[in-house]
Order: structure tokens, then C-alpha cells, then sequence
């Protein structure tokens, strides 16, 4: 079983090669974490070189999580960090390994559940997985040359978790009648106006609803928002929609 000791969890998002798996969850075990999740691998899963460069690390991926896509594998947390070299015309923040960790150690200590999204080899993570993370994680590298191997990027990553979790600050956040609001939840609000607006043809021209919905979604997962707020914003949706439906009239 996993350790019982809070931490992220880390997401290998349609991972390649089994050696690169293989080699995040020895990344991972050297500095004390082992909630792995895998997002449709390509090779499939088990995978036996996976296990064979694992090495002592094997039990990470014998309790690793399998999904088939990233909202499953996202649902139960709050606070979500995508690891990416590349720059993004998303509006996101964008931090540093050791700024993003200690920001991870603080909300975990609060009761949050963080994960970290790590992107396929070949092309790392697609806009359509950033828009699905609150914050952006960026390594500051050789701008000639700034592709991380996966497995090297868990170990940076991971390394910093470990030096933010030794002195996890003090600090809560009061929470009146309501919790964090998780990525079911926000996926749920999302989808709710994606459709509500795509009725009213807000999505206009065609040729710019793709961008228009990716905004839209980066848009919800900037704010931190509680299952109160969630509540409320369906509510004001199906409100103006029976508002319409009654044909009151309105401009």
C-alpha cells in the first residue's frame, strides 16, 4: 500500500517508453513519494520494461494508478501543476520546481490534494492537458536546448518536493460551510457552459470556437474556487437559462 505520509501525486500523461516509467517511479522513491498515476500509456500496462528499470522502485508501479484519460485521473484533486519547457498562450502562473513545490506543500498541509502532470516524451504535454492545470511549472533551461527527459523531470521535480516538504509552512485558509472544490467538480462547470453557451452560439465563428472553448476552460481552472462557488455559478447558468426559455424578453 502507499505510504500514508501526505504528498502529490505525480500523473505521467500517455507516457512512451516503459524504461522512462520505469525510471520516474525510481526518481520518485528516492525522495519518499509513491502515488504514481499512469494516463494511457502507449505500450500498454504492465509493462515489463518498466518493472526491469524500476529496479527497487517495482512497488510504485504495482500500486500505480491506470486511467484512460486525464479528467479520470485529475477528479479528486484541488490544485493541479503541469510541468512543460515550452511557452503557452495560456493565462497561467508560471513557477519555478522550487516555488511550485513549496506552493504544494503549503496547500497539501491545508488538506488540498495536489498532482503534478508530466507530459509524453515526444512532444510533452498538449494545450488541451494546460488548460486542465491552475499553474505551470517551468525548469529554467538551455533555451537552445530545453527538452527534459521524463523521468529526469520527475526527479527535479521531486527533489524539490522533498526539500519543500521538510519545512512546510504554517497557514490555513477558513472555510466556511464549504471545501475545495476538486477537478470533478470543475470539470462538471466547465462542461455545464461549454454546452449552455454553445446553445446560445457563443462559440462564433466556428473557426475560433476550438480557441474560444480552451480559453474558456483555462478560465475555470485559474480560479480557486470552493464546491459553494461551483454550486452557485451552475446555479446562475440554469437561472438565465429558465429566464430565456420564459421569454421575459431582455436585450
Amino acid at each position: 500500500m502507499p505510504t500514508e505520509k501526505p504528498q502529490p501525486a505525480f500523473v505521467l500523461v500517455r507516457p512512451q517508453m516503459g524504461e522512462n516509467i520505469g525510471a520516474a517511479a525510481r526518481a520518485m522513491w528516492n525522495f519518499g513519494l509513491d502515488r504514481m498515476r499512469v494516463v494511457a500509456p502507449r505500450d500498454g500496462w504492465p509493462n515489463p520494461s518498466a518493472v526491469a528499470m524500476a529496479s527497487g522502485a517495482g512497488r510504485l508501479l504495482d500500486e500505480a494508478l491506470l486511467l484512460d484519460d486525464l479528467p479520470g485521473a485529475l477528479g479528486d484533486c484541488h490544485y493541479v501543476y503541469a510541468t512543460t519547457a515550452r511557452g503557452r498562450e495560456l493565462t497561467k502562473p508560471i513557477l519555478s520546481p522550487e516555488e511550485a513545490m513549496r506552493d504544494a506543500a503549503l496547500r497539501i498541509s491545508q488538506g488540498q490534494k495536489v498532482a503534478v502532470m508530466f507530459g509524453p516524451e515526444r512532444a510533452g504535454l498538449e494545450n488541451d492537458d494546460v488548460v486542465r492545470a491552475n499553474a505551470i511549472i517551468t525548469v529554467p533551461v538551455n533555451p537552445d536546448f530545453p527538452s527534459l527527459n521524463l523521468a529526469q523531470c520527475v526527479l527535479l521535480t521531486a527533489y524539490e518536493w522533498r526539500r519543500a516538504a521538510g519545512a512546510i509552512p504554517e497557514g490555513r485558509v477558513h472555510m466556511h460551510n464549504t471545501q475545495w472544490a476538486d477537478q470533478i467538480e470543475i470539470e462538471a462547470l466547465a462542461t455545464h457552459y461549454d454546452a449552455r453557451m454553445g446553445e446560445a452560439g457563443f462559440f462564433f465563428p466556428d473557426h475560433k470556437a476550438a480557441n474560444m472553448r480552451q480559453t474558456l476552460r483555462n478560465f475555470w481552472s485559474r480560479m480557486p474556487l470552493t464546491q459553494a462557488d461551483t454550486r452557485l455559478l451552475h446555479g446562475i447558468l440554469r437561472q438565465m437559462v429558465r429566464w430565456k426559455d420564459r421569454g421575459d424578453g431582455g436585450a
